[in-house]
């Protein structure tokens, strides 16, 4: 289906992006992902550590559900044997506070046997935790 980890990263950026069922994403990702997003799990409820494709489908159904994307852009995606790192900008605003988020990212995968095995997400965690309140 996909000749390479960087395309199986385009292919879930395609459908993250593309407002495709959450479910069409979790279908790239490995039910023993490695997946964290740093950041206040008190405050911030769709990041922290999650299991499975299920714990992927259940991240963006909670970023769908609590935050809308003004502006996300991948600006490079360097890849090198099954490591592929995005990097971009993004702007969101948080539904429930009406406040913006900002900021640069950096999202780092592994992806193994046609999966993604490892999911991280680096971005502001202050300023998503300000908006958040």
């Amino acid at each position: 289906m996909f000749d390479s980890p960087r395309s199986i990263i385009e292919e879930f950026f395609r459908r993250a992006g593309s407002g495709e069922p959450v479910e069409k994403i979790a279908e790239l990702v490995s039910e023993k992902v490695d997946w964290f997003v740093a950041g206040d799990t008190q405050v911030v409820p769709w990041i922290g550590r999650k299991v499975g494709k299920a714990g992927a489908a259940a991240f963006y159904a909670q970023i769908r559900e609590q935050i809308e994307s003004e502006a996300f852009e991948v600006h490079e995606v360097l890849a090198q044997g099954n490591r592929v790192v995005a990097l971009g900008v993004l702007a969101s605003r948080v539904i429930r506070t009406g406040k913006m988020i900002k900021s640069e990212f950096c999202f780092d995968f592994t992806v193994e046997q046609g999966e993604i095995t490892r999911f991280r997400l680096f971005e502001d965690s202050f300023a998503v935790a300000q908006a958040a309140t």
